[in-house]
């Protein structure tokens, strides 16, 4: 995925290239053991990258190794097919693997001065420049040439029917971006006006407006279906499935809706009021607040708020990843006042 936005221009320092280590492992390391060519490269960056030797590296090769599958439905087994690709399925340690021979990626995001965030196989790429700018394009496309020739070295596709790329800014310059940015280097990106970042939409504009109205019909898509069989459901397992199946919606990810107009977290409010409804079995004309008091249901603004305080508190004191607390600035003021010593925070 790669997103690109105008505005103030950001640029990480560079690192050095990891594609030399690569050549050693095709030259020394894989024709004397013969692996897996995926194997060898994820041993080799494990011993040499992270420093695991012995007994440690000697059980992650027996780990994925040799490995077999087959499929086993009432008590009859499918044919054993040796596993040629991929680490195991289901398994604790796949991810993590799979992060680790991912690792160097990021060095050659960071050659370009490109800032980039990566969650599992799902990889990002940010730019951003003034109207006008298109050294910045051309640095992204360099890059994402680099991408996928390292890539294709590493057993690794580049899928350009799953690449998108958003353009973040005023209306008017927008069309003028994304008409740049549809083909870099050979790759056809698929322009759109939202996308999806770990289960949320982001729009063009950032007010959350399709996040919003995807996470309403969900939610009463659901209430629907419980509604239908509320009268057989004991209080206890209509509240475990208004929780599991509406309530968890409506909180996921909920601090990024902070600053958003009234009218969008209405919306919010009136799915959170329905569930409380159908919850109770209250009817539709009665008083609300009553009820969200006797359920201790915050109002969505308010759960807004408890989530950024809570993120604030576990941040400040340690309980949180450190580039959270980093974007914390303590408020202390130019000249000596009481309010130096009240524990407050600077909004940048």
């Amino acid at each position: 995925m790669v997103w690109g936005c105008m505005g103030k221009l950001h640029i990480c320092q560079g690192s050095v290239n990891a594609e030399p280590y690569i050549k050693v492992l095709e030259q020394h390391m894989l024709p004397n053991r013969k692996p897996l060519f995926w194997e060898g490269i994820l041993l080799y960056r494990l011993e040499h990258l992270l420093g695991i030797t012995g007994t440690a590296l000697s059980w992650f090769e027996s780990y994925l190794s040799d490995r077999s599958q087959f499929v086993h439905v009432n008590d009859k087994s499918s044919m054993h097919t040796k596993v040629s690709h991929g680490v195991p399925q289901g398994s604790v340690l796949g991810p993590i693997l799979f992060t680790l021979y991912m690792l160097p990626l990021g060095n050659i995001m960071r050659k370009h001065s490109i800032q980039f965030h990566c969650y599992a196989d799902d990889t990002q790429l940010y730019v951003s420049m003034k109207p006008g700018g298109t050294s910045q394009l051309c640095k992204l496309e360099t890059c994402l040439k680099d991408v996928r020739t390292w890539m294709t070295r590493n057993v690794l596709l580049l899928n350009s029917d799953k690449t998108e790329v958003i353009v973040l800014g005023p209306k008017n310059l927008r069309e003028t971006f994304s008409s740049d940015v549809t083909v870099l280097n050979d790759i056809s990106l698929a322009s759109s006006t939202t996308v999806r970042n770990l289960g949320v939409l982001f729009d063009q504009d950032m007010s959350f407006s399709s996040h919003i109205r995807q996470i309403s019909r969900t939610a009463y898509f659901h209430l629907r279906n419980i509604s239908k069989i509320r009268n057989i459901l004991s209080q206890n397992d209509a509240e475990k499935l208004v929780h599991e199946f509406v309530t968890s919606r409506l909180d996921y990810y909920n601090s990024l809706l902070s600053g958003c107009y009234g009218g969008s977290l209405k919306t919010l409010q009136l799915a959170q009021n329905a569930a409380a409804r159908v919850l109770t079995r209250t009817r539709k004309r009665d008083h609300i607040t009553p009820v969200l008091t006797s359920l201790h249901w915050l109002p969505i603004q308010s759960r807004i708020e408890f989530k950024i305080l809570l993120l604030t508190y576990k941040a400040l004191n340690g309980q949180a990843p450190s580039y959270l607390k980093e974007l914390l600035v303590p408020y202390c003021p130019s000249r000596t006042l009481r309010s130096q010593n009240a524990g407050l925070l600077r909004v940048v």
